[in-house]
């Protein structure tokens, strides 16, 4: 019997999925679980409607990554910090400061989770930071470090 899964069942199958169940194991164990549905002409066309709107969400999504990088390319973010001697930085920039430093100078709202920093920035001059925006878009921000 084909079932469609409401949920990931371990061994079994993941959420959303079409699986082959024997008779009993569905009519016995998933179906009065509530944990699959039958896969009946009704239920695949519910299903085919869910995964074309998810698709068509995260195509939503892509796009709107891709202006985000594209704007981030042409945009050189400056940070004033305080320094030393040598171009030295007391302390460092984070990707915590560089979230809010673009919000704040450019209005552009990215979490801090997102920018790919390896460790702080921890010398003045410019710099190049990678942005994970979305599956398979990367944006790049050069950031200037300057003395105050």
């Amino acid at each position: 019997m084909k079932v469609i899964l409401k949920s990931d069942i371990k061994g079994v199958g993941k959420k959303d999925e079409v699986i082959n169940a024997s008779d009993g194991y569905a009519r016995n164990f998933l179906f009065p679980k509530g944990l699959a549905v039958e896969a009946n002409n009704e239920n695949m066309s519910k299903l085919k409607a869910k995964q074309d709107s998810v698709k068509f969400q995260k195509n939503q999504e892509k796009e709107e990554a891709l202006k985000i990088s594209d704007k981030l390319s042409k945009i050189m973010l400056k940070i004033k910090v305080k320094s030393g001697e040598n171009g030295k930085i007391f302390g460092g920039v984070s990707s915590k400061e560089i979230a809010q430093e673009l919000e704040q100078q450019y209005k552009i709202v990215i979490d801090k989770k997102k920018i790919d920093l390896k460790e702080t920035i921890k010398n003045l001059g410019v710099q190049t930071v990678e942005i994970k925006l979305f599956e398979g878009v990367v944006g790049k921000l050069k950031i200037d470090v300057i003395s105050e």
